[in-house]
Parts: structure tokens; sequence; C-alpha cells
């Protein structure tokens, strides 16, 4: 079952291939994607890595490992929050 990943504080000039090269070594990475301002189109600092196997493998040997200079939270992905009521509390 494939597994989809958090990570984390990325340099902001990481880019996705960077990152699907990254994770490649845990398994095959389905897909990979620094998530990017949708008007500046610059990165945000994180983004998904979806393994379709050794999801556990690499969160427990990339969670705090220094990538390209920073120290890197991963773990698995939450589904996004339903964002429909435009932000409003209830």
């Amino acid at each position: 079952m494939s597994k989809n990943l958090y990570v984390g504080n990325l340099p902001y000039s990481t880019t996705s291939d960077e990152l699907r090269e990254a994770f490649g070594q845990y398994g095959t990475v389905v897909s990979a994607s620094v998530i990017t301002d949708r008007e500046s189109g610059r990165s945000r600092g994180f983004g998904f890595v979806e393994l379709e196997s050794g999801g556990e493998d690499a969160i427990n040997s990339m969670n705090g490992a220094d990538f390209q200079g920073r120290t890197l939270t991963v773990n698995e992905a939450r589904p996004r929050a339903d964002r429909s009521r435009g932000g409003e509390d209830r």
C-alpha cells in the first residue's frame, strides 16, 4: 500500500526532482512535489512524496536528516482539512 509523506523545512531552492531522488532510495516514488505559492510561484518550503512501498523506512531515516543544509521534518501526511466553509469557525 502506498504512503503519502509530508516533507517540511525544505530549502526554497529544492525541486520536485531532487525530492524524488532523495526518497527514491527507500522505494518506488509514485509522485513528488514541492508546494509553491499560487501567486509568486516560489517554493513554500514543504512538499509531499508518495511512495509505493518503504514509507516507514523513509520516515525513520529522513525525519531529522540534513538535506541541502536544512533539517527535514518528515511524517505521514494527514488528509487536507475541509476548506469549504471559507475559514469561518463554527
